[in-house]
């Protein structure tokens, strides 16, 4: 039979990726700051898309029952929009629901930040809060300084001439925000053209501003200043700070053969280090410490259930200027616009659509799935954390419906308030350790907690050992093996059983 080219017509089925589905799925796995920052950028992007502004208040909330007597709430602001056939297909993809509104309102007050703005107004002054009450200079807060600023302060009220000034500048830039000179002496003196000897005299000036501890070049220094200002630093101290590496090791029985000490001595000194500020600089603050905003709010109700609600300020709040497309489109008629600038505007008008509807689906998958997470891990909030059960996202998946993919991407990079603390999504889903007479297992997070409470609660004198842990846990009907025991006391970082007897003893651990 002979080779030859031919055309052939064939008809098949295969699922393609849109752009547009693609987006909807990048937009699951975000997290609320990603989230705000991409949304951002199409509001700059795309002239239909416009931020509501103030409450938003929409029609009635719903509530959703779910199995055990638990609601989730949400509210919703309806607006309908134009929709197309590409929309209805991704929300099959998606295994969600979409209007073509998205509104963060979810029954949680959380305050209308506009209105406190203008609540803080008063005329003349700008609306500064610092001139709250009579606006007396006592009632103005101070400004906290930085660590440059502190230092700066001190520095220039300490006397010296201008040779000196110039080096005490350099080792002020040189700083990093835990206090410490990054900058080896000998290349600030090879810049300015001075000895090193002049530098290390006006650094031992700086040394004494306080706190103490500042401007210095190591871990060792940086205690030891700390020390000599308590007068506490001995020959027997100054040797344990030299073999700190020593200490890091728990070597004591090195320590005090080096120090020349007793065990009671070692144990003093240790104490009197562990009271001591490694990073003294980061009294002063650095970089603003970024809040963690929850994605998702648990909290008891009335009867005793418990309550699932979206958290308003990580849900951004867009919609579709319908009002300004239909001035456009007519203005385009109109002065007989070309087919790009129609072509342009439906595309936007396209886009926005699909964010909206998008970003809807997005908290109402979030809403679905963290309900689901917390009716089984109902355990967990009612009694603590030797109650969490082992769950994975197949069991999630299945008792919502959806793919498995759509729930990893729900609860990558968010995070659930609850009155047991602030928790990941991702907490909540661990491995199973089985029961010794074959009942419900046991979650791994449970029984790490196990472990470190009886480890916590051992006494100095009867350590135990990862076989004793295992015989424990048997009794209270955990079937584990001693290896996954000495996995998970490894993973907390806790010694084993001979280190912790020496360590305890010492009084170097803590016991109880």
């Amino acid at each position: 039979m002979a080779l030859g080219p031919r055309l052939e017509l064939r008809q098949g089925q295969a699922l393609v990726m849109t752009p547009q589905l693609q987006q909807a799925i990048k937009l699951l796995q975000l997290s609320n700051l990603e989230l705000q920052a991409y949304v951002e950028q199409e509001l700059e992007r795309n002239p239909l898309l416009e931020r509501v502004e103030g409450d938003g208040a929409g029609p009635d909330d719903g509530s959703e029952p779910f199995e055990g007597g638990e609601e989730v709430t949400a509210a919703a602001e309806r607006l309908d929009l134009a929709s197309d056939s590409v929309v209805e297909k991704a929300r099959d993809a998606l295994d969600a629901d979409g209007d073509s509104t998205f509104t963060n309102d979810s029954g949680y007050d959380a305050g209308d930040p506009g209105n406190a703005l203008s609540s803080n107004f008063m005329p003349g002054r700008g609306g500064d809060p610092r001139f709250e009450n009579d606006g007396s200079f006592e009632q103005t807060p101070s400004e906290v300084k930085n660590l440059r600023e502190h230092v700066q302060d001190h520095w220039c009220l300490m006397p010296a001439n201008a040779a000196d000034r110039m080096i005490g500048q350099a080792l002020i830039d040189a700083l990093d925000e835990a206090g410490y000179v990054t900058e080896p002496l000998s290349e600030i003196a090879a810049r300015l053209g001075v000895d090193v000897d002049d530098v290390e005299a006006v650094l031992l000036d700086l040394q004494t501003i306080e706190p103490s501890g500042l401007f210095a070049r190591s871990l060792r220094e940086c205690l030891a200043l700390q020390l000599r200002e308590r007068d506490r630093l001995d020959p027997a101290m100054q040797a344990l700070l030299d073999n700190l590496e020593l200490l890091a090791k728990r070597d004591i029985s090195g320590l005090m053969r080096i120090c020349g000490v007793d065990q009671e001595d070692i144990a003093d000194m240790v104490r009197e280090i562990r009271a001591l500020n490694p990073k003294p600089g980061l009294l002063f603050g650095g970089e603003p410490v970024q809040t963690l905003i929850p994605d998702v709010y648990v909290r008891r109700s009335a009867d005793g259930n418990w309550l699932v609600e979206l958290n308003s300020e990580t849900l951004p709040r867009v919609l579709v200027n319908s009002r300004y497309y239909a001035r456009v489109s007519r203005d385009n008629k109109a002065n007989g616009a070309d087919k790009q600038a129609k072509s342009y505007l439906s595309d936007c008008l396209n886009s926005a659509n699909w964010l909206v509807k998008s970003l809807d689906q997005r908290a109402q998958t979030i809403l679905k799935v963290a309900s689901e997470i917390i009716r089984q891990q109902d355990g967990f909030l009612r009694h603590g954390v030797a109650h969490l059960k082992p769950l994975n996202l197949r069991a999630v998946a299945e008792a919502i419906e959806m793919h498995e993919s759509t729930v990893s991407r729900v609860t990558s990079n968010k995070t659930m308030a609850t009155p047991r603390g602030i928790f990941e999504m991702k907490y909540f889903f661990t491995a199973s350790i089985a029961a010794t007479d074959g009942g419900e297992a046991f979650s791994a997070e449970s029984i790490r907690h196990r472990i470190k409470a009886l480890i916590d609660g051992e006494d100095p004198d009867d350590v135990l050992s990862d076989d004793k842990i295992v015989e424990i846990l048997a009794g209270k009907g955990v079937d584990i093996a001693r290896r996954t025991v000495a996995k998970y006391r490894e993973a907390m970082n806790i010694p084993s059983s001979v280190e912790r007897r020496r360590l305890k003893r010492a009084g170097l651990l803590k016991v109880g």
